[in-house]
Formats: structure tokens, sequence, C-alpha cells
């Protein structure tokens, strides 16, 4: 079985759709056209080669991540889409969502153009690339979102940088709005988190460091609340890292409003206290906050206020990270453990597995307007196989991405991707 084959039939697997609410132990057949369908095709009429004998293992929607930088155009320096399309596709991931602050930033058709040249040259996730909100994303001069929308952006973003002013967010959200396009919105106040780079606490005080009280996030959340209600926009809120910002979006859905949240896979795990040891891997926007902030994004996820979980995947140069801790670059490269990362918190009995997968699939993929991320006749065969017995050591020299600044390095996981198809065609294959 070699890469690009067209897989016709998966055999014996532990079907697992949240979308479709299956969970059982059956067989998947895919058409020509790499859709999922009904019946078997005809015995006889396909070969050994077209069929994956998935026994003992779980079959999965591909994963859909809302917010992974691939670094290219502009950052090939840290890594590209070649590389991170492997980690990606090796995750299960097989679509994500591409932030605009590349270089050029994404504020112009001729941006996505060569965003898709460049991805045309290799075996890659479906890309979505989200459209500057602002020209350069300087906040100053709105996007032109319609062109954007017309190429293909699934939504408009201003990627980390706040948006200070608030007549500027309002036409942002009015002019989105009267274009049918969704607002991705990073909660940070900027003169609260002006050069911060942990959260504002007992340890970056005893660490010396200048902190991001959690007001900086809840003060954004507040705002954009405020003018989603007058814009009527539709919102998402990313990558959430405070208990009051959970409880804010949770009372703002109670109530009507078209938003939805995600929280990145790290921040369910690692808090405040993991970066005593000054580990420039832990330098991250939003800062890792405290248990409760943590226990509290947790249960977001479970009850559904957190309805989608990132890689948040930032992968660096090791230069960008040997400063000491408040100099480095923020972000860490997580792709290669994006999954088993949100699996552990399964393993773990922590969160529910068919919530987990949920926010990993149907769910992110409804936020960006794509039917994918199911497995009922019909639907696109983007297909994720998994292997959940195997018990391994991470380790990042051994990752596909080029990014290798991951604070998981040594962690212990259960379970691989065996299999990655993109309508059908096998695109990843574990050795």
């Amino acid at each position: 079985m070699t890469l690009s084959t067209s897989i016709r039939i998966i055999r014996n697997g532990r079907v697992i759709d949240p979308a479709s609410h299956v969970d059982a132990v059956r067989d998947l057949y895919i058409d020509d056209n790499g859709l999922i369908c009904q019946n078997c095709p005809e015995e006889g009429s396909v070969s050994g080669d077209h069929i994956i004998d998935a026994t003992g293992k779980w079959v999965m929607p591909g994963l859909t991540d809302l917010c992974a930088r691939f670094r290219e155009p502009g950052h090939e320096h840290k890594a590209d889409i070649y590389h991170e399309s492997r980690a990606a596709l090796a995750s299960g991931v097989t679509s994500v969502c591409i932030p605009p602050d590349t270089e050029p930033v994404i504020d112009s058709p001729a941006v996505i153009d060569l965003i898709q040249q460049k991805s045309d040259c290799h075996i890659t996730p479906r890309i979505f690339t989200l459209g500057a909100a602002t020209v350069g994303l300087k906040s100053e001069k709105l996007s032109e979102i319609a062109a954007l929308r017309d190429a293909g952006c699934p939504a408009v973003s201003n990627a980390g940088l706040p948006v200070s002013d608030h007549r500027m967010m309002r036409n942002i959200m009015d002019y989105s709005a009267s274009h049918g396009m969704k607002v991705f919105l990073y909660a940070q106040e900027g003169y609260l988190a002006h050069h911060g780079c942990a959260h504002e606490g007992r340890v970056a005080s005893r660490m010396g460091l200048a902190g991001i009280p959690a007001a900086s996030e809840i003060i954004s959340i507040t705002r954009d609340l405020a003018l989603i209600e007058i814009t009527g926009v539709e919102a998402h809120f990313c990558r959430l890292s405070t208990a009051q910002g959970v409880r804010l979006i949770e009372d703002a859905r109670r109530h009507g409003l078209p938003i939805t949240a995600d929280v990145a896979a790290h921040q369910l795990f690692l808090t405040e206290n993991d970066i005593i040891g000054f580990d420039s891997n832990l330098h991250v926007l939003p800062p890792l906050r405290s248990e409760s902030d943590r226990d509290a994004l947790r249960q977001g996820v479970i009850d559904g206020t957190i309805s989608a979980i990132c890689s948040d995947h930032q992968p660096h140069e090791t230069d960008a990270k040997l400063a000491p801790f408040a100099e480095t670059e923020p972000g860490m490269s997580t792709m290669d453990a994006f999954l088993p990362l949100v699996l552990k918190l399964a393993t773990d009995d922590i969160v529910p597995l068919e919530t987990l997968i949920s926010c990993c699939t149907c769910h992110p993929a409804s936020i960006v307007g794509k039917t994918s991320g199911q497995l009922s006749p019909g639907h696109v065969a983007d297909i994720a196989i998994l292997d959940p017995e195997p018990e391994w050591i991470y380790q990042t020299d051994q990752g596909l991405s080029r990014g290798k600044n991951s604070p998981f390095n040594g962690w212990s996981f259960t379970g691989r991707i065996s299999h990655t198809l993109l309508a059908g065609r096998l695109c990843y294959q574990r050795d």
C-alpha cells in the first residue's frame, strides 16, 4: 500500500463519529469520489491494496485544527509547509486554519494564492487561511474583507495582535457581519498585557517576570461581547486561558449570542507552576495560568462552553528560545503531540472520549463553516485511524515538525495514528 492509494474499504474498526453518535465496530465504505458511502463495493471489485484492516483500531474523522502556524511564507527559517504538513497528517489532522500573521500578511487574495501555490507542491492537510481583519494587522485600516471572503477565507482575524481602538473593532464586526464573515478574536487587552510574559501572580512575582493579569483577557472579552451584541456578527474566541473568561462565554452563549470558543491543548495540562525552571519552551501567549484556571478550562470543554481544542502550533528555530525566558519568542511546537495530549485527557479520566473527539473534529469544522469532521454517508472521507494500544515516549528530536521547542519531551503517551486519509486517499501511514 503506497501513499495516495485510493482506499475503498476500512474493515473491522471501531468507528467513532460523535456527529452521528456512532461508536461501534463496523466496516466503512468509500466511493470513487472520495466520499463515505452506505453500501459495500461489489465483491471482487476491490483489491487488497485498497482495503485497510482496522481490527483493534479506532476509525475517526480527520481532525480540524483551528490554529497552527506553518511559518510559510516569510518565516521559513523556523518551519515550512512541507514539514509541518507531515507532522499534522501524522497526528491525524486533515484540516488546518492558518492565522494571518505570515510575511506578507494575509490581507489580500494574492497572499492566499501564494500559500495555495506553495501547498500544491506537497501532500498537505486542507489549509484554510484566515484573512487579516486590518491591513498589515496594524489596526489602522480595514482589509478588503469581501475580497478575502471571495478568495476562500472562512473568517477574519487580527491574529494575536489586540485591536485597542474600540471603534475599529466595531467597524471590523459591522463589515464582517454585512459580508457574512465570522470574526476570530484573540482576547487580550494590549495595554494591560504590555511586555508581560507570564501569568500575573505569585509565581511570576517570585521569578521576577512581568505578569499578564487575567483581567487582560476578561476586559477584552467583555468589550467584544458588547460589540457582538450591537453588530450581530458571528464570532469565535480563540485560546481562552482564564476561569472568568470561560464564565463570560458561558453566560453570553446562554443569552443567545452567536459565539464559540476554543482552548489550546497545552492549557489543559500546564500551569504557571511549570515555568518555575525558566524553561523558555513554556513561554506562551496567552500565558500558562493558575491551576484553578486550568480546571475551569477543562470543565468548559466538558460542558460544551468551549467547543474546540486547537494545537496553537508555533514552531521556532533553536535560537528563538535561547535567551532568558522573558526575551525569548513566545509559542511552543505542539503538532507532534497534539492528538496524544487530547487523548491523554480521556485516558486520565478527565474528559469523556466522545467529547474530546468532537472538540477536534465536527465542532471546529462547523466553526469554519465546513461539513467535514464526520463519517456519515455523503461526507468527504477525511479519516484518521488510531492504534489505541502503543505506549510510547515523546522525543522532540524524533518529531516530524521542524520546531523542536516543545515542553513535552519525555512525556508518556498511549495511542498513535496508523493511517490518515484525505478524500479517501492514503496520505500518511506509520511505518
